[in-house]
């Protein structure tokens, strides 16, 4: 009797091959915690924009969970003190993806040029705990939503393991708790653009903002619990 042409299903990768999938170049979808989605990384920009069938060039978000990383990236902005203080907290306790202002005449080393565009820099901030031993072996990495363009991000492994091909690995999550049923609820990021003056704007809605009524709500708050403290 046939048994078909199907193809035996996939499943969700563990960390070792996640860390395999990085160190070779490519490019492996991760996940976080609610109410985030799935987001796919990989060392080289072009493996992250060839993982979502998009153009290699196309520019990406630097993932900035490494210290040292942020404040490489900071120092070349034309934010003030207080900014880069903000900035830093909006990507580490908030969790948001930042568009941040690049100074007028900065030079910046090649690992920052894919995620530069129109004189501003995209960060993203989120660093879940249980993906720290893989991420902290690449202080450099390149990240976006984990979908192809103009669909939604997967917030779910079966959502990932459709959307990207074998070649990519979807890292199953840390706990069984932390696996979505349906993935209701979850968004990608929220983007903030943080300007020179220090105000700041919605670039995108996302996770962050949704239980507001509207992006002024959201950012009003969000300038309220992250204002600085006085002396």
């Amino acid at each position: 009797m046939s048994t078909g042409s199907a193809l035996p299903p996939r499943h969700a990768a563990d960390m070792d091959d996640a860390r395999r999938a990085l160190r070779g170049g490519a490019a492996v979808v991760l996940p976080n915690p609610a109410p985030l989605t799935y987001v796919v990384a990989a060392t080289r920009p072009q493996a992250v924009n060839e993982a979502k069938a998009r153009p290699s060039g196309q520019p990406v978000a630097l993932w900035a969970h490494h210290a040292g990383t942020r404040h490489a990236v900071t120092a070349r902005t034309s934010l003030d003190a207080a900014g880069i203080t903000l900035a830093g907290r909006l990507l580490a306790e908030e969790h948001l993806t930042l568009l941040l202002p690049l100074r007028v005449g900065a030079r910046w080393p090649d690992w920052l040029a894919p995620a530069c565009k129109d004189g501003r820099v995209l960060l993203f901030g989120a660093r879940w705990q249980p993906l720290a031993p893989l991420l902290d072996e690449h202080p450099v990495l390149y990240v976006s939503s984990a979908n192809r363009t103009g669909r939604p991000p997967a917030a779910t492994p079966a959502e990932a393991l459709a959307v990207f091909p074998a070649t990519v690995p979807v890292l199953r999550p840390p706990h069984p708790a932390d696996d979505p049923a349906d993935g209701q609820g979850r968004r990608a990021t929220t983007t903030v653009a943080l300007h020179p003056d220090g105000r700041l704007s919605l670039h995108r809605h996302g996770a962050q903002d949704r239980p507001f009524p509207d992006p002024d709500a959201y950012l009003t708050d969000l300038r309220a619990r992250y204002a600085p403290s006085p002396t």
